[in-house]
Parts: C-alpha cells; structure tokens; sequence
C-alpha cells in the first residue's frame, strides 16, 4: 500500500479555526483546496473535521495529503544513490559527474529525477519527485530533494530569503590574484544560444563569492559560495573574469586535463522545513577533481 504524506501539530492557540492553523503551519491554499477537493483529509484527535472545526489547547491536527501523480515524461528506474540524508519529507544525494538532474532530449533517461522516482516507487511512497537544488549535468556534489509539493513549497520559501546556502570547490585556469574577491554581475542568456548564458546589463542580479585555497602552476583551486543560483553562474563568473573552468569548454575552459568543469558542490545547509532545526553537510572531492589537484 503506498504511503501517503501526513504531517501532525498540536494546536496551541485556544479558539482559532482549523484552516487558521493550517495557514499558520505554512500550508499555502492551494495545498488545502487539494486537500480538501483531490482526496486528502483534516484529522482533529483521530475525527476527521472540516475547516471551519474550532481547535482548543493540545488538540492533535493530522494533515493527509492527496496522493502525488508522477508526470508522463518521468519514467521510474532503478540505479544507485548516493545517499547522504533522509528523512519523511528530503532527500539530499551526493551527484555523480556525468548524470543528469532531469531529464532532457539529449539525455533522456538515468537522470537523477529519474532515479529518485524508481526510488520512491521501491518505498511506496506516493510522491513525484521535486528537486530543490539542482545541479548541471558535469557537475558532481550535493543535491537536495523534496519528497513532497509542500516540502518543496517549504524549501523554495527558505531560497527566496536566502536560508539555503550552498558552497562550491573547482579549479579554474590561470592565477587569480585576489585572496578573496565578490563577483556581483547580472547574467542573461546570450543571443545567439539558448544554453549559452553570459555577463550582460539586462540580466538578472547574481553574485558569487570566490575565495583562494591554493595557486598552482597554471591554475587555482578556490571555494565558491553563492548568493544567488542562476543558470551556469560560477562557469559565467569566472569566465567573465578571465578564469573558465578546467575543463569547460562552453565558457572557455580546456578539455586537455578534464572531460568535464572541474566544478563540485561540496556544502550545503538549511533549516529543516519541518524541524526547524539547522541540517548542514559537506561533502568529500570526487577522485577526478583529486586527481587533477595532484
């Protein structure tokens, strides 16, 4: 039997209304106009109630949501995760190089939604899959994965404020010689690309801080953290200030020491969106990036 999403609270405001609470609790109304009309249910001490039901002191609240239909194009299959965090509502994975977030024509299966989807299926769980942080096809490191639409919804309220912080390590060519440096440039998509993203004045405002772990003969690995997650950033950033990635080769990079951007997310944290408690994880380099370190 697949497991429905639920989630309970114990009312601490005498007299208020049930959907008052369920506002209060974060649940948008679209979220309670599917519960309420697509097979979800209001649960006060075990007796299903409607929202108008009038809560007291320590009354029990069950949510069940209505179950999650994986859309067409989102074929389930099997593979392995890297799994570094789970509980009932994330997921949060270490990516291989090479894989996908989603799928694309190019590449239309083995992505990581994907797999998560088959992943979810083996739990039964009744969930599509909603990725939170997403990561380009060749870069390796941690992802974060909503295991439901109003975790999702939770999750992408935190980035909006800017509460889920990500940091990045890559080794770029050439010298940069600032120890520690803002980038603060808006990026747009080029005119003559549709994948092709660039510095430009009409782009939208991005800012990326770089800092310096160690120069080598040609190049410099450094540490990355951004204030903003727009398309290709760091790969627009360093570009646009004479440093491309190792390796990728869309923004000026060569391909002579690595197939791919030497570009790995190593950091990630937030607060959980149910706990409230601070989730931090990091993240070890995969043998590729080590090896070009050496």
């Amino acid at each position: 039997m697949e497991k429905r999403f639920q989630l309970q609270f114990k009312n601490q405001i005498p007299g208020q209304l049930l959907r008052e609470a369920i506002g209060n609790w974060g649940i948008s109304k679209r979220a309670l106009t599917a519960i309420k009309f697509d097979g979800g249910a209001l649960y006060v001490n075990g007796e299903e109630q409607n929202v108008r039901h009038p809560l007291a002191v320590d009354d029990e609240v069950t949510i069940i949501f209505p179950l999650e239909q994986v859309s067409d194009g989102l074929v389930p299959q099997q593979g392995e995760l890297d799994i570094i965090y789970e509980d009932d509502a994330l997921l949060v994975i270490n990516k291989p190089a090479f894989m996908s977030s989603i799928p694309s024509r190019e590449h239309p299966d083995g992505s990581v939604a994907n797999i998560v989807c088959g992943y979810f299926q083996q739990q039964q769980l009744a969930s599509t899959v909603h990725i939170v942080t997403r990561l380009d096809r060749d870069t390796s490191g941690l992802m974060v994965i909503a295991k439901h639409r109003h975790i999702h919804h939770l999750m992408s309220e935190q980035q909006k404020k800017g509460l889920v912080h990500r940091e990045y390590e890559a080794v770029v060519e050439g010298i940069v010689a600032e120890d520690k440096q803002s980038i603060i440039a808006p990026i747009g998509r080029k005119d003559t690309s549709i994948i092709e993203r660039e510095v430009r004045e009409d782009g939208q405002y991005a800012h990326t801080d770089v800092m310096v772990l160690e120069r080598k003969a040609k190049t410099t690995h450094i540490r990355l953290k951004l204030h903003t997650g727009r398309t290709h950033q760091i790969r627009v950033h360093m570009s646009s200030i004479g440093h491309p990635l190792v390796g990728d080769e869309l923004y000026g990079g060569s391909h002579t020491q690595l197939n791919r951007q030497a570009l790995h997310c190593c950091y990630v944290s937030f607060m959980h969106p149910l706990s409230k408690q601070f989730i931090q994880y990091n993240c070890e380099l995969p043998k590729d990036f080590i090896e070009i370190l050496n």
